[in-house]
C-alpha cells in the first residue's frame, strides 16, 4: 500500500482529515492480510511542510477565551493526530518513509515514525515546531532521544534548524539517501523485498525492537522465546528450512 501527501500547493500540509485518512489506511491495512508494506511519500518534490497551521473556516467568529481555545487544541491533537501516529506506531507492517524533498514538523516526524527512511540527496529535515512557538509533537519526543540520542535530540529541538539528507543519514534519522532520480525505485525494491519476506516473523521482529528501550534484557530474552514459539508453529518457517536444505529462495505466504 502507498500513500501519498497530495497537497504540492500548500507544500503537503497535513490537515485534520489527511491524519483521518492515515489512521484509517493503518486500520484498513491491519486487517488485510495482502498487505504487507505501507509507503508513506509526498507529491511535487516535497515531503512535508508539517501540519496546516492556517486558520479553519471560522476565522471571522468572535475569539474564544484562550484556555477554551487550548482545550479544543489538546482535545483535537488527541483525536485525530496522535490516533494517527499510534496508529502508525503500532501497525504489524513495515513502513517506509520515502522523502523527496523538505520534511519539517509533523511532516518530519511523521517520517521519522516509519521504520524506514529513504531520502533524496536534496531532502531536508527540521524540527520547525519551536520557530512557531510550538512544542514537538507527532511523537517527536519520544522518536529523537532514540534515533540520535538526548543531547543531539535537544539540540534539533531547541534550534529547529534545517538538516540536510546526508547529515540525517549521518545522525541515523535516514537509512539512505539517493539521487531523487533513483528514490522511487529505490522506495518500490524496498518494499518489494519487504513484502517478499514471512510477515509474522517480520512483524514480531519489529515488535520486539520498538519495545526495546522498556525492556529489560530478561524480559527481552523471555519475550523472544515466546515469539520463536509463534514462528516455529508456521507454515513459513517450514517454508524457509525447506528452502534452506533445497538451496532456493524461500516463497513466503503468510501461513
Amino acid at each position: 500500500m502507498k500513500l501519498t501527501l497530495n497537497r504540492p500547493h500548500r507544500r503537503n500540509a497535513i490537515t485534520m482529515g489527511m491524519f483521518a485518512t492515515l489512521r484509517e489506511a493503518c486500520d484498513q491495512a491491519a486487517l488485510e492480510r495482502d498487505i504487507r508494506v505501507l509507503v508513506i511519500t509526498g507529491a511535487g518534490g516535497i515531503f512535508s511542510s508539517g501540519a496546516d497551521l492556517t486558520p479553519g473556516e471560522g476565522e471571522g467568529q468572535r475569539p474564544r477565551e484562550k484556555s477554551s481555545v487550548s482545550a479544543s487544541t489538546t482535545s483535537l491533537i488527541r483525536e485525530e493526530v496522535h490516533t494517527a501516529i499510534l496508529a502508525l506506531h503500532r501497525l504489524a507492517i513495515p513502513t517506509v518513509a520515502v522523502v523527496p524533498g523538505d520534511a519539517a514538523g509533523a511532516g518530519a516526524n511523521l517520517a521519522l515514525a516509519c521504520d524506514l527512511v529513504l531520502a533524496a540527496r536534496d531532502a531536508r529535515f527540521s524540527q520547525i515546531f519551536v520557530k512557531r512557538a510550538l512544542s514537538l509533537d507527532c511523537g517527536g519526543s519520544w522518536l529523537l532521544p532514540r534515533l540520535v540520542g538526548l543531547q543531539k535530540a535537544k539540540e534539533l529541538a531547541f534550534f529547529g534548524d534545517w538538516v540536510s539528507a546526508a547529515t540525517a543519514e549521518e545522525l541515523g534519522l535516514v537509512n539512505r539517501v539517493c539521487p531523487e532520480e533513483e528514490l522511487a525505485g529505490l522506495g518500490d525494491e524496498w518494499a518489494n523485498r519487504l513484502a517478499q519476506q514471512a510477515p509474522v516473523a517480520l512483524s514480531l521482529i519489529k515488535q520486539s525492537l520498538n519495545r526495546s528501550f522498556a525492556s529489560s534484557m530478561e524480559e527481552a530474552l523471555d519475550q523472544e522465546a515466546v515469539n520463536q514459539g509463534v514462528c516455529t508453529a508456521t507454515n513459513d518457517f517450514r517454508e524457509g528450512i525447506a528452502a534452506f536444505v533445497e538451496k532456493r529462495e524461500p516463497t513466503f505466504t503468510g501461513g
